[in-house]
């Protein structure tokens, strides 16, 4: 396995190929759109990677934003929104606790799977690293708009069940005022092969026993998406 920020400035298409697995039955469209329907919308998409949000939001908005601080991964990022012919859409290296656009930009703000590298790669100066990006996405924000965290709450497990790492990030989001809730976002692969190589790459190999039977094995992921609208 290699070590994730390695894999976030050199292993994007490999990376993408992973994602591109994940929530095969479709849920996670339908529960954001619940929170906060994304028709017509300015979004921004923070840590946005090789773009599995705002690729899926893009066609749907009217403008999407995606920032994220690994050069490598906006090429593939913004390669796919233009395959897409998305409507106005910006890809741009950034920072979470430092975004370069105007204050009240944005409907809603999503970072998936991104924020809590503000965590667990900060140490002890968790918390501040987190306030600051938290206070940066309510920044962007516009009056009556939305905040949505969305991370993992268990991978290779079939009910929720926070890695111990990220409980206290959890637990501070939940004493801020965000709502929380949870759908499973499994991963299927097209082969066992496949599934072997990319769980190991990502995950490291002890999660392959957690891959199910057949030859297009499944891993399951439960995924926690928080939302709060600021007052």
């Amino acid at each position: 396995m290699a070590e994730h920020q390695q894999i976030y400035q050199q292993e994007a298409d490999r990376y993408q190929r992973l994602v591109a697995r994940e929530d095969y039955q479709g849920n996670l469209l339908p529960a954001l759109s619940a929170i906060k329907a994304p028709e017509g919308l300015d979004i921004i998409d923070l840590g946005s990677g090789t773009g599995r949000l705002a690729c899926m939001l893009g066609p749907l908005a009217h403008s999407i934003f995606a920032f994220d601080s690994s050069f490598h991964m906006l090429e593939i990022g913004a390669q796919r929104l233009q395959d897409l012919d998305s409507p106005r859409w910006l890809a741009a290296a950034a920072d979470h606790r430092q975004v370069p656009l105007p204050s009240r930009t944005a409907d809603l703000v999503v970072s998936g799977w991104s924020m809590c590298y503000l965590v667990v790669w900060e140490g002890r100066e968790w918390q501040l690293s987190l306030q600051r990006g938290l206070r940066e996405m309510e920044r962007l924000l516009r009056k009556g708009g939305t905040l949505v965290i969305i991370e993992t709450l268990g991978t290779g497990e079939n009910q929720p069940q926070a890695p111990e790492k990220l409980q206290g990030y959890y637990q501070y989001l939940e004493s801020a005022g965000f709502d929380r809730t949870w759908i499973r976002t499994d991963y299927r692969f097209r082969s066992r092969s496949e599934a072997s190589e990319l769980v190991e790459f990502f995950f490291g190999e002890e999660m392959l026993p957690k891959i199910g039977p057949g030859d297009q094995p499944v891993l399951p992921e439960c995924t926690g998406i928080w939302w709060l609208q600021p007052s």
